[in-house]
């Protein structure tokens, strides 16, 4: 609702008929676990006009697809990344399809055979390209503000809530540059990929270059999230 509430696109259906749209999308496809992929527009018009449409029906779009989690050795080895600076947009908390320089951010990461950008904008960590990034140092969790530098992701809000529910330390606010590639750990999250440990940015080792023993609790935590409270429906 945020997104839509940013671009000044109504929502066309109420709470109820979402559930019901999705829980059906869900039900038509197999798979314990899905990713559901949620796109709405304003439709379709009948001329080219940077300005709103009027009197148009918005077209949405909803598709579904198993959830694949991450392979075991990711986890077990810790997954390598690059940085680039954050040229993006300045309204990264909408989620749109505006994705371009996403996309260009994370191909910066598979052309170097690592799995994803880390960005970096005035010298503080925004995000991944398509994850979020938090930080452990000297037994805080760190992880950059929801502001519209970066956009919100429900894992994010999970590994908080999670952190604080365990009695660990957190800290949210700005990650300076120097804090990340210094940090004990570092973590990569996203609704796909869960919780995963970064142990190698720019090539130089993060921590001890191995899986740290916190992103252990916090999978741990992470996994008995999942199956008491998301399979579950709460």
């Amino acid at each position: 609702q945020g997104t839509l509430d940013g671009i000044h696109l109504a929502n066309p259906y109420s709470e109820a008929e979402w559930t019901r749209l999705i829980g059906g999308i869900v039900a038509r496809n197999e798979g314990e676990d899905q990713s559901v992929y949620l796109q709405i527009t304003r439709g379709a018009d009948t001329k080219r006009n940077h300005a709103f449409p009027a009197r148009v029906t918005p077209t949405v779009y909803i598709m579904s697809e198993p959830l694949v989690t991450p392979p075991p050795a990711q986890r077990e080895t810790g997954i390598a990344v690059v940085s680039a600076p954050d040229v993006r947009w300045l309204r990264c908390d909408l989620k749109t399809t505006s994705l371009l320089a996403n996309c260009l951010l994370r191909q910066l990461a598979i052309d170097a055979g690592c799995v994803e950008t880390i960005l970096f904008r005035d010298g503080c960590l925004t995000e991944g390209a398509a994850s979020s990034i938090f930080a452990m140092k000297n037994g805080v969790l760190l992880a950059p503000p929801k502001t519209h530098l970066m956009l919100p992701g429900i894992t994010y809000d999970v590994v908080l809530e999670l952190a604080e529910k365990h009695g660990l330390p957190c800290a949210v606010r700005d990650v300076l540059e120097g804090e990340a590639r210094a940090a004990d750990e570092l973590w990569m999250t996203s609704s796909t990929r869960e919780v995963l440990p970064i142990t190698s940015l720019d090539g130089q080792p993060i921590g001890t270059g191995q899986p740290g023993p916190v992103f252990r609790k916090m999978y741990a935590w992470y996994q008995d999230f999942k199956q008491t409270v998301m399979r579950a429906g709460e």
